[in-house]
């Protein structure tokens, strides 16, 4: 496994993301969940603002990135090979009924677009795994290979936002019964040849890559059941804070935040006296974007955003 740690990776938002967490005072001794370790910068920046009795768990479905945690030699530090999405029954089996924190880094990390073997990119050809987590599930190769067409437009359709889905997915099909797609290189080339209409600066093949990394990794199902479990265990004045990439991440976010921080109003007729009106249970703390100073650094940062809110409200409410 010597070889896969080469490849550098920028923590995207990492002071600010951290920050929103506020690890500060009587909070340095809390509970705190980052739910995508990665190459664990803002776990290590975390730990740092901890104190002696504080607790940080960190989850991964990638086993290169749990590799790489496991480097981590700290008793407050726990790094779980699963993803987020089950964060609640790593909590209930360690006895954590509430925790003070929680981070989210959504999508892809710089090491696994930069190594070819992962087949996440479209500029380094290589075989076409796609999966975050190797072990598990089926291959971009495989789900190509025994999908249906109308699901592969679908799917482009649905998580690459593309509008050429159709001809995309008519033309894998087509390409499939002459020769097997097994290399990244093959399927950059089919969704040239599909497209006509090319964006500037952009590579045809991104937005069907992205769809089908979406689709293969569950990575939006896994957002919504993860945000709705991290919402469930958030002390009260507990804090998330949620960086995504791409537009279909960041409505989510957006929505789930919304829809905690809406209060529907009764009717103004009702007698109902103002202790008992309904309360928000969630407090926006705002977005931020990177500078740019950032994005010179990282290029792919550019297209990040970071969300963070706080619990608010009764902390009998909690889940048990």
């Amino acid at each position: 496994m010597g070889h896969v740690f080469k490849f550098f990776h920028h923590s995207v938002l990492l002071k600010e993301a951290v920050s929103e967490l506020a690890i500060n005072k009587k909070r340095t001794e809390g509970i705190y969940v980052d739910g995508t370790f990665g190459r664990g910068g803002h776990s290590r920046l975390i730990l740092k603002h901890l104190g002696n009795k504080g607790r940080l768990i960190a989850f991964d479905k990638d086993p290169q990135a749990v590799a790489e945690a496991k480097t981590i030699i700290d008793s407050r530090f726990d790094i779980i090979h699963d993803s987020f999405a089950h964060l609640d029954s790593v909590l209930k089996a360690r006895g954590i009924d509430a925790v003070d924190g929680i981070l989210l880094d959504l999508g892809i990390s710089s090491p696994q677009l930069d190594d070819a073997s992962r087949g996440f990119s479209f500029r380094l050809d290589g075989p076409l795994d796609m999966r975050m987590d190797p072990t598990k599930g089926m291959s971009a190769s495989q789900w190509l290979a025994s999908e249906t067409e109308q699901k592969i437009m679908e799917v482009i359709k649905a998580y690459g936002e593309e509008r050429f889905a159709v001809q995309i997915a008519k033309e894998i099909v087509a390409s499939r019964t002459i020769k097997p797609i097994i290399t990244t290189g093959q399927l950059a080339q089919i969704v040239s040849k599909a497209i006509k209409t090319r964006e500037r600066n952009k590579n045809p093949a991104t937005r069907t890559f992205q769809a089908i990394r979406i689709h293969i990794n569950e990575e939006l199902k896994d957002l919504e059941i993860g945000l709705k479990k991290a919402w469930d265990y958030l002390a009260n004045e507990g804090r998330m804070a949620v960086i995504s990439f791409h537009s279909l991440e960041d409505r989510i976010v957006k929505q789930f935040f919304t829809d905690h921080a809406t209060v529907k109003q009764p009717d103004r007729r009702l007698p109902i006296k103002a202790r008992d009106m309904p309360m928000a249970k969630m407090k926006l703390l705002g977005r931020k974007k990177p500078s740019k100073e950032e994005i010179e650094i990282n290029p792919r940062a550019r297209s990040a955003i970071l969300r963070a809110a706080m619990r608010i409200g009764n902390p009998d409410e909690i889940a048990q």
